[in-house]
């Protein structure tokens, strides 16, 4: 009987620090509020800025600025370049428990309780934008049990508060706390700004936010660096190598200062012998994200376009078809066209389609066969009305 008792007691001493580790992970919070960053190596903050997107070259971060911060002695600045250093055209950077968790490992919170998440923000000069704010979103064997996201933002240089509703949201664990990403697009010059006080709170007097219909018009592109801008194209296809996209290109913009210049070499780099690009929500969702948005107002999607000489086949211009666990709901499409050397607008035709969650804005898709020496184009104004 000795001889059990003590191997009883060794046994709880060797599982308790695991089950303590585990109820560390899955345990519920303080029911007021639960901190994300509030000052440089404060106590109570959680979440580590560790997972770097996209042009992770064209960030600086100074994660104890102690330029003119919200409250306490810092925040944290982020010099964006906007070089595109890896080729991507847009970066970010995501809070995680622990550093550089993208779901390989048990580390998410528990938030249950929590309705808001708040955080103060300004720009060095004002008129910087953030293409979207996220919380969740983080896959992998250990995924986040929610993605909610909110933007684009244009910060003033002044601080101010920001809202995101996660009334209703399952927040039962959390590995990605918060996370930002912008676009070259959006802010060809580069951008300097700052974020601080960052935290989840519970506000029993939140309510619920419905799933919105998006107003008409709805950019897609109108000009580089417009905040209305939506969508981001991201979703290269078939013989990627081979397209060079260019959405600041001033070579005779249809309208504002700037269009899209498309370059496809058609030397079938991937051996796909056809190329494209999708217009994704967020950045690289192949419907992995819950991100649709919902433009069920819209009765068409329309864009200019024109060849560099005329003549150049695209195969066809799309709207929706995502496939995946958050797939798009319908698809439409036109083509093949064969593109004038003047800006010509064309129409996709919305109307009998579901458009209550779509992922992807805009593609297109060219081929070799029918552009043997490649292909110039360009775009503008593409939106839905």
């Amino acid at each position: 009987m000795k001889k059990l008792l003590v191997m009883l007691l060794v046994l709880g001493c060797c599982l308790a620090p695991a089950m303590a580790e585990d109820k560390a992970v899955s345990s519920i919070v303080s029911p007021s509020e639960f901190v994300v960053f509030s000052d440089k190596n404060a106590k109570d903050n959680h979440y580590i800025p560790s997972g770097w997107m996209g042009d992770t070259g064209d960030i600086r971060m100074i994660d104890q600025s102690a330029e003119n911060p919200h409250s306490g002695t810092t925040s944290i600045q982020f010099i964006y370049s906007a070089k595109k250093s890896q080729g991507q055209g847009w970066a970010g950077v995501y809070w995680q428990n622990p550093a550089n968790n993208w779901g390989n490992k048990k580390g998410g919170f528990d938030l249950t309780g929590m309705t808001k998440l708040t955080f103060w923000a300004r720009g060095a000069k004002g008129g910087e934008v953030i293409q979207k704010v996220m919380i969740g979103g983080i896959k992998g064997t250990y995924p986040d049990t929610t993605t909610v996201e909110m933007g684009p933002i244009e910060l003033t240089n002044t601080w101010k508060q920001y809202t995101v509703n996660l009334v209703g949201k399952d927040l039962s664990y959390i590995n990605g706390g918060f996370n930002w990403s912008t676009t070259a697009d959006l802010n060809p010059e580069g951008a300097t700004f700052y974020f601080d006080d960052i935290k989840f709170e519970a506000d029993a007097a939140l309510k619920p936010e419905s799933k919105k219909q998006e107003a008409m018009p709805f950019n897609i592109y109108s000009d580089r660096s417009s905040a209305t801008n939506h969508f981001i194209p991201s979703g290269y296809m078939g013989d990627y190598s081979d397209v060079k996209y260019d959405g600041a290109s001033k070579e005779d913009a249809y309208l504002g200062d700037t269009c899209i210049k498309i370059i496809y070499s058609g030397k079938a780099t991937q051996g796909a012998r056809w190329a494209g690009i999708f217009w994704l929500n967020p950045a690289n969702n192949w419907g992995t994200i819950d991100a649709g948005y919902d433009l069920s107002k819209a009765s068409k999607l329309t864009f200019w376009a024109r060849g560099a000489k005329g003549g150049e086949r695209i195969e066809e211009f799309k709207v929706g078809g995502i496939m995946g666990e958050f797939s798009d709901s319908d698809s439409a499409m036109i083509g093949p066209v064969l593109l004038n050397k003047e800006w010509t607008q064309y129409t996709i035709d919305l109307k009998g389609k579901d458009l209550s969650y779509i992922i992807a804005g805009f593609a297109w898709s060219a081929n070799v066969d029918n552009n043997p020496e490649g292909a110039i184009f360009y775009l503008d104004e593409i939106k839905f009305e």
